[in-house]
């Protein structure tokens, strides 16, 4: 599990980034647990694992950039 820090949250969105090493990855606020969305906050430290595709590798939103999934608070 890898760990970051929320970096940015929309939350009239529903959606937010953790900074972490390699760049920023992006979070839906449906792969929150442990937590509510509403309750995590800019500059909060998260484990989070990397969504990938059927292939293993990671998946991209969009071609953009990575995704997180099983986002908690560390």
């Amino acid at each position: 599990m890898a760990q970051g820090v929320i970096k940015k949250i929309v939350s009239d969105r529903g959606f937010g980034f953790i900074s972490a090493e390699g760049g920023d990855v992006f979070f839906h606020h449906s792969v929150v647990v442990d937590t509510r969305f509403d309750d995590l906050h800019e500059g909060q430290t998260v484990n989070y694992e990397l969504e990938t595709d059927e292939t293993g590798q990671v998946s991209r939103r969009g071609g953009k950039g990575p995704r997180a999934s099983s986002v908690k608070p560390a």
